[in-house]
């Protein structure tokens, strides 16, 4: 058997734990009538808008399959930011995207293509959002890389790179983005399996891709990691992936300061709820319906409203100055 083979065996096999773990919570849910509660409270007022243009304020009852389909979604996510104008700020550099297939890391894509990078993209298995995200990319005048496999396999993650450094010759930033996410109840919900799944794709994946890309970043390089406000505030239901995002936000700053003095840059992004198939792939429908509601804007964020975050972050004309944060797009006051 060839690494091509073990890899694509290996990420079947990721699919099909991940949605053995999501059968199993939706299971526990329908025996509680206590069920998941976090991000659906309603605080009864109306949604903020203050952006470029006003942004859905109600999420439809869906509930899919993991690891999610952005195409599946009844609400489609707004990641094309039409009102956002580049401006050459990553001019004719590399980045390389994980869960760059829907998603905030798809928001991040086209925006950095419109800033002039080329783009590699790493996914898991959803190869319909993953062809979508390309032609965005391409649709922006640049070229775009599809790199299929799981991050959890550190070989596969020294494989992306390569194929990356392949096809475009360098790498610039690194954004570490894909995640797994379930809510649990209880503790005593949170097999070791399931631990596993959430810690080794959440924080190994993000060791992983870093390890096998600072070889190759040259001064001025940047790695952006996402975190989330839960890492920042914590989560009665999502104890495993709360954990891995404080996690994520400790290597943040313990990386940039291993490598300083090569000039690299390491920060976060902290998001608050954000339209992804990452909730609906994990809450029960009447828990996404009222998804975002319990941030002081009154909603839930579209992945278009996160990716300039990640612009100025990767952005040596904007950020030169900045390492080790945590930035928190939360839509709420005080996240830290």
């Amino acid at each position: 058997m060839n690494q091509e083979q073990k890899t694509s065996g290996a990420r079947q096999d990721t699919v099909a734990k991940q949605r053995e773990i999501q059968q199993e919570q939706d299971r526990l849910d329908k025996q509680s009538a206590a069920s998941f509660q976090g991000g659906s409270q309603d605080k009864g007022k109306h949604a903020v808008q203050a952006g470029a243009r006003e942004q859905p304020q109600d999420m439809p009852a869906q509930h899919i399959d993991k690891p999610g389909s952005e195409a599946e979604l009844d609400l489609a996510p707004r990641f094309m930011a039409p009102d956002y104008l580049g401006s050459q700020k990553l001019q004719d550099k590399v980045a390389l995207i994980t869960g760059g297939d829907s998603g905030i890391g798809r928001a991040v894509a086209v925006l950095y293509a419109r800033e002039g990078a080329d783009v590699a993209i790493v996914y898991l298995s959803s190869d319909e959002d993953a062809q979508e995200t390309c032609r965005c990319v391409e649709r922006e005048g640049r070229s775009c890389l599809l790199i299929r496999g799981d991050v959890k396999d550190e070989g596969f993650c020294k494989q992306a790179v390569q194929k990356t450094l392949e096809k475009f010759g360098h790498l610039d930033v690194l954004v570490n983005n894909a995640a797994f996410q379930e809510h649990a109840k209880s503790l005593d919900d949170i097999t070791d399996e399931r631990l596993q799944e959430t810690l080794q794709t959440n924080i190994g994946g993000y060791f992983h891709m870093a390890k096998a890309a600072t070889a190759h970043l040259e001064r001025g390089a940047a790695i952006i990691n996402t975190g989330s406000v839960v890492g920042l505030q914590g989560s009665a239901q999502l104890l495993d992936y709360a954990a891995t995002k404080g996690a994520v936000h400790a290597f943040t700053k313990s990386l940039a300061q291993n490598l300083l003095e090569r000039g690299i840059r390491v920060n976060a992004v902290a998001p608050g709820p954000v339209w992804t198939p990452l909730n609906p792939a994990d809450s029960p429908a009447e828990k996404v319906a009222k998804f975002g509601k319990n941030t002081d804007m009154g909603r839930a964020a579209q992945p278009e409203e996160l990716s300039p975050a990640y612009v100025f972050l990767a952005s040596g004309v904007m950020s030169g100055y900045v390492t080790g944060i945590v930035l928190p797009v939360t839509g709420s006051v005080g996240a830290i």
